[in-house]
């Protein structure tokens, strides 16, 4: 090929700049184009084209013979023969949007972990609401575990619960009255008339509890009768520690044979057909006469499973009456100590 083919072939190219400049002959027709040949157009210049399009037309056709218009980057770019040197604005933003075309979207996100099924706070209430079942299955378990407890009628109970407090009260009342009569002891000249007062008092109730002297105050006279089965010194003895238990202050046991005064060393034995008390024999029915608060001790003898319900069980009769006044009468003869000495 001669100077002159290679000159012609030159000039017949038309140059496209990277930046996005179009060759003449690949404008439409009516794009307001002022010259043809070599001299390129702006996109600013001229409409809104298909650049991606265009593009890939400009470079097959460049492709098919070689007086076919090709693309040269860097070449007749008429921003970068531009003597001002101005980036077009509106072709550097579509290649932008060119580059990014068909970029892969970024990786999908990872599903955010679920919550825990059981949450603290939920172990937590779970372990409290199972203690507290088993609290409750322990106490119906002891509760129900107490037949005699099941047992008692409300009205027994309301009773017996009347009594203690009552008992409570007058245990109260007791000790006031020591640390009264302790405070009239340490009073100088008028501690000597109030020990001796204390002295005599308690030389009085120490007279009664051992049985050398009378008593008279409200109380109950208890009798027991025998059924098909005599009444027996075991349950004798139980009815005195019952009354002694509900506040007794004196008793003494008659029957046919005589009295006899009840005190700390007395003593109950089957003897035959009746019970010898202290060694005296006595014969049914058998009577005890005792002083304290009524309501109490009666409360007391008719507990469920109590003295009064073993005698009307084995067929036998109790008759228990309130008294507003009984005497007990009957001395208790004195106890010779062998072997006990006061301690000072």
């Amino acid at each position: 090929m001669s100077d002159e083919q290679r000159q012609s072939g030159s000039d017949a190219e038309a140059t496209v700049p990277v930046g996005g400049a179009l060759p003449v002959d690949a404008v439409p027709e009516g794009s307001g184009a002022e010259s043809a040949g070599s001299e390129g157009v702006g996109l600013a210049d001229g409409p809104t084209v298909d650049l991606a399009g265009l593009r890939r037309s400009v470079v097959a056709e460049g492709g098919s013979g070689g007086g076919s218009a090709g693309v040269r980057p860097g070449v007749g770019d008429p921003v970068a023969d531009d003597p001002d040197g101005v980036d077009d604005p509106s072709a550097s933003r579509l290649d932008s949007d060119v580059d990014q075309v068909g970029e892969p979207a970024g990786p999908a996100r990872e599903p955010v972990a679920g919550r825990s099924r059981w949450s603290g706070a939920s172990v937590i209430i779970a372990v409290l609401l199972a203690l507290l079942g088993f609290t409750l299955v322990v106490q119906l378990k002891s509760n129900s575990a107490d037949p005699e407890l099941a047992a008692t009628r409300q009205e027994d109970l309301v009773r017996i619960l009347s009594d203690l407090e009552s008992q409570e009260e007058r245990l109260r009342q007791d000790i006031a009255g020591l640390e009264e009569s302790q405070r009239q002891l340490a009073s100088g000249a008028q501690g000597r008339q109030a020990a001796l007062d204390e002295a005599t008092r308690r030389a009085d109730e120490l007279g009664i509890l051992a049985g050398r002297l009378p008593a008279r105050g409200p109380g109950l006279t208890v009798t027991f009768s025998a059924g098909a089965k005599p009444v027996e010194a075991a349950t004798l003895l139980d009815a005195v520690q019952e009354l002694r238990g509900a506040g007794a202050e004196a008793m003494q046991i008659s029957g046919g044979g005589g009295a006899v005064r009840i005190v700390a060393s007395t003593f109950f034995l089957d003897d035959g057909a009746g019970v010898a008390v202290s060694g005296k024999r006595l014969t049914g029915p058998y009577t005890i006469t005792v002083i304290g608060d009524p309501s109490t001790m009666r409360t007391a003898l008719n507990i469920p499973g109590g003295v009064v319900a073993s005698v009307t069980g084995d067929g036998g009769n109790v008759t228990v009456q309130e008294r507003e006044v009984v005497d007990v009468s009957t001395l208790s003869a004195p106890l010779d100590l062998k072997h006990a000495r006061p301690v000072s």
